[in-house]
């Protein structure tokens, strides 16, 4: 399977109802706090336009050996030197845009108290977060909010150089506008601005290239495309690999080396052996050797310390072909994952009692583990947006054979609620008690749909022998019918009594809440995001939508889900939570259907019809009731800062955490310490 990323829903009570007010300061130096009393702690730092910025913790580090210390230290070094690799893929220019602004930034001694500037720094900090000048979820080009004459005046005040070209990009709203379009009307990747392929190379080109290459009936097929970058060449369309020697050669150097100092002190063999041969991967390029660190990196399930690193996701890419750099670096958090192991142990039971077709379903679910786990940093496409939860690897084949592996980002969930608050929930739950049972379930509710989406949900189903995976079949669709293909079993569990009598929740309320949240979401808040007259474009929101629009329309007959007004206000009210959760069995069903046999007019017309299109009147009036709120739609981190303690030999006696409470400085940091791609690749 390639779609694994499960991002937080606005509405849920504990992990991201924004705390109202806003704290718009800038600073521009790197202020550095030492573990603080979690009471003490400040978790949200600043907001700016739809943005927070959040700190999180790591809980536990002093329980750590030097040895793991330092295993963690490297792997996150191995992570921060490769983050150049995001910028460029997520689009050609921005390379020199985020070099220009960081050098502006850095030099500008004019007056830092007018608009103009306020609105550069937020410009800028907009374009940090999103690794690119594109909004990280909409997909749309920032618009600046100062002139380009100011721009310019900049420049020269700083002696930065861009060309005349790339400037206009920055300023014009019809250049390059969208960095992922899923429009079915246009050519993908022509109207797409990300840089997985050469500007002129068309969508027809590349599904003939590739169709040459696969083989339907190959039970174990490559992932043809994951590392390079696919250009005209001379002789027709070539790739470029991401490799050492290759594209990118330089800051994957940079990788090697950290992650050769990681082998060093891999806490088992089995560990060391996955990261020797992710070095060879990244060494090579080759997809078979890539396979082979997934298997291996699958199997290593002993020890405290794991990490997700290279080119994993496919969202960037419009055709699902090649995978955005992202790296997490995690300990075990074993209370939490002790708690929740008992989900990966049932993981026949829940595939065994799906809704899905018996011929859809894995007679045997392999080597599924779940951890609850701490982050100690992420870079790439992880950073500075993150998701909760992970599963991995993405090829269905190793994943049926070998197993995978799930992690709940438990220290990230944790942060986001310690910077929460309640506004949405008041403003948009119908009743008291309807608001009461969020507050009271909706975290634990939030936590079990996370578990139950990536441990079960992404690793049940399998696809019909023949029918080609999911990028081949159902194209540009495959990731929003995968994310809603793995929310729907975890929403159909959510109301299951077993769940009751495995420990997992108190009582089916915990459900109950939990469907009202996602129905919320999908019909209303998420709506928070979009620009007025926007169509949904993001698969994970595209997802939601078409879960709740479609459980409505089918439960219409027996007012399942009830749309009601009150004091002027819309709300959608479920009333029959026990038919809403046949209902999403009955999808889930249909969904995976279609994931199996490969059908893509009917993921097509699923998507198009119920996940796309917005009631502009119903998004007008969601944008009204938020922004009374002051409440961003969006969250980001800030990461740790791993400081090595060294004697007088240069020998590392320790590694300290300090905790960071400035973006800009981090960001300045980064830029400083780990740029390592020139600004043409």
């Amino acid at each position: 399977m390639k779609i694994t990323k499960h991002f937080m829903l606005i509405i849920t009570a504990s992990t991201l109802l924004f705390s109202c007010g806003s704290d718009t300061k800038s600073t521009e130096t790197t202020k550095v706090t030492v573990e603080e009393n979690e009471d003490d702690f400040v978790w949200k730092t600043e907001q700016f336009a739809d943005l927070k910025i959040v700190r999180y913790k790591i809980n536990g580090w002093d329980k750590l050996t030097l040895k793991q210390k330092q295993l963690v230290y490297y792997i996150t070094q191995a992570g921060y030197s490769g983050r150049d690799m995001i910028w460029d893929q997520n689009y050609r220019h921005n390379l020199k845009i985020k070099r220009a602004l960081e050098n502006i930034v850095q030099n500008y001694a004019g007056d830092k108290e007018t608009d103009d500037w306020k609105n550069f720094m937020i410009y800028t900090k907009r374009v940090w977060f999103a690794n690119g000048i594109h909004h990280h979820y909409s997909m749309d080009k920032f618009k600046p909010e100062f002139s380009k004459n100011y721009f310019t005046t900049l420049m020269a005040d700083t002696k930065t150089e861009l060309t005349e070209e790339i400037v206009e990009v920055i300023f014009n709203p019809k250049i390059d506008n969208k960095k992922v379009s899923l429009d079915p009307n246009k050519d993908l990747l022509l109207a797409s601005a990300s840089n997985f392929y050469g500007p002129d190379v068309t969508e027809k080109e590349v599904t003939a290239f590739y169709a040459a290459k696969m083989d339907k009936n190959n039970p174990e097929p490559i992932s043809y495309g994951l590392n390079s970058q696919l250009v005209r060449g001379e002789n027709g369309l070539e790739e470029k690999v991401w490799k050492s020697g290759g594209m990118y050669g330089e800051a994957i150097d940079e990788v090697i080396g950290w992650l050769e100092k990681a082998v060093g002190v891999a806490e088992n063999e089995a560990q060391g052996n996955a990261l020797k041969l992710l070095i060879e991967y990244y060494k090579t390029g080759d997809l078979d050797t890539w396979d082979k660190y997934n298997i291996a990196w699958c199997e290593a399930t002993d020890g405290d310390i794991d990490y997700i690193n290279s080119f994993i996701e496919v969202y960037n890419d419009p055709l699902g072909y090649r995978g955005s750099y992202e790296t997490v670096v995690q300990m075990n958090d074993f209370e939490a994952s002790k708690r929740m192991a008992v989900v990966a142990e049932n993981a026949q039971w829940f595939e065994d009692n799906s809704t899905i077709l018996p011929e859809h379903k894995k007679k045997e679910v392999v080597g599924v583990t779940y951890k609850v786990v701490e982050v100690a940093g992420e870079s790439g496409d992880a950073s500075p947006s993150t998701p909760i939860g992970v599963n991995l690897p993405n090829a269905n084949w190793i994943r049926a054979k070998h197993g995978s592996k799930s992690v709940s980002l438990g220290s990230i969930i944790n942060a986001y609620s310690k910077a929460g608050g309640s506004g949405m929930l008041k403003e948009f739950c119908y009743t008291e008690k309807e608001m009461e049972m969020a507050k009271e379930h909706a975290e634990i509710g939030d936590k079990m749909h996370t578990a139950l989406h990536e441990v079960i949900g992404h690793a049940s189903g399998q696809i019909n022998e023949g029918v080609g995976t999911p990028k081949e079949t159902l194209k540009n669709y495959a990731s929003t019918l995968e994310e809603a293909r793995a929310d729907l079993v975890g929403l159909y569990y959510l109301m299951d009594n077993k769940l009751v009598k495995m420990g997992l929740i108190s009582s089916l309320e915990v459900g109950k809440a939990s469907y009202d949240d996602y129905i919320r979401a999908g019909m209303m808040t998420q709506l928070s995001r979009l620009e007025p007259g926007a169509i949904i474009e993001e698969a994970h929101m595209r997802n939601r939508q078409l879960v709740a629009a479609w459980a409505m329309e089918k439960g219409a007959a027996d007012n399942v889900i009830e749309k009601k007004m009150k004091d002027g206000k819309t709300y959608f009210v479920v009333n029959d939570y026990d038919k809403l959760r046949t209902i999403f069995g009955e999808l889930l069903m249909i969904i995976q259907k279609i994931k199996s046999e490969g059908d893509y007019q009917a993921g097509r017309d699923l998507v198009e019809n119920y996940g796309v299109q917005v009631d502009q009147t119903i998004h007008k009036e969601v944008l009204d009731r938020v922004a009374k709120l002051d409440i961003a739609p969006y969250g980001g981190f800030i990461n740790p800062k791993l400081v090595p303690v060294k004697d007088e030999s240069g020998k590392i006696t320790d590694i300290k955490v300090t905790y960071p409470d400035d973006f800009t400085g981090q960001m300045l940091d980064y830029a400083k310490r780990y740029s390592f791609l020139p600004a043409n690749n």
